[in-house]
């Protein structure tokens, strides 16, 4: 159990403490995850910078993704559940989504360019994964840009979940993995409070987002 989110960005910054002084950008999945991945960053004195990727939610149930959308347009779906849905309003609700991941990084990062990644090591940040998708759609964001080394760390997630997403990437820290039956991320949390835009704005304006 994390006390908040901050208290999970603390412990997983000491969990990387080994890519401390070494060519590191943090990358953070707004909202949630740009309150851990801020404080990964100051702790490994990086700079931080934004994935913007958008969760696809089954029509009947929103909060339950069925695909994630990333600000390149590439789609990641799980054929399971998008088999049986209407495939009009999957793209649909691709294209809204995706137009909505473009809206956030214009507001969140106010015309800043991405960092350079190119031959660096990239850390994705956020603040649990369950499904998977959003993070999927994030490694294949990233992996374009060229970095030397692809890192995914988060405080808690699904058993299944990890062993998909470690065969994209270098290496998975995951500081909490339960067996059985996952449920929702905020279940591991005392405070799961929703972030706010003024905050992920803010905290994109620390001195630690500058290279």
């Amino acid at each position: 159990m994390f006390r908040d989110r901050v208290d999970a960005g603390r412990q997983l910054a000491e969990a990387l403490r080994h890519y401390k002084d070494l060519d590191v950008v943090v990358y953070a999945l707004p909202r949630g995850g740009v309150v851990l991945g801020a404080e990964v960053a100051r702790y490994l004195e990086a700079p931080l910078d934004l994935i913007v990727v958008r969760k696809i939610g089954h029509p009947s149930q929103p909060e339950y993704a069925i695909g994630a959308v990333a600000e390149d347009g590439f789609v990641v779906a799980n054929p399971d559940e998008t088999i049986s849905l209407v495939k009009s309003w999957f793209e649909h609700a691709t294209a809204a989504e995706l137009k909505e991941a473009q809206r956030r990084r214009a507001l969140f990062l106010e015309g800043r360019p991405p960092v350079e990644v190119k031959g660096k090591t990239a850390i994705i940040i956020d603040d649990g994964l369950a499904t998977g998708l959003t993070m999927l759609a994030a490694i294949h964001e990233i992996h374009k840009r060229g970095p030397r080394k692809v890192v995914v760390a988060v405080p808690v997630a699904a058993a299944d979940t990890v062993g998909r997403l470690k065969r994209e990437v270098d290496e998975l820290v995951a500081l909490c993995v339960p067996k059985g039956w996952f449920g929702a991320i905020g279940a591991f949390y005392e405070s799961f409070t929703q972030v706010s835009d003024d905050e992920v704005i803010s905290l994109m304006k620390s001195p630690v987002r500058l290279q």
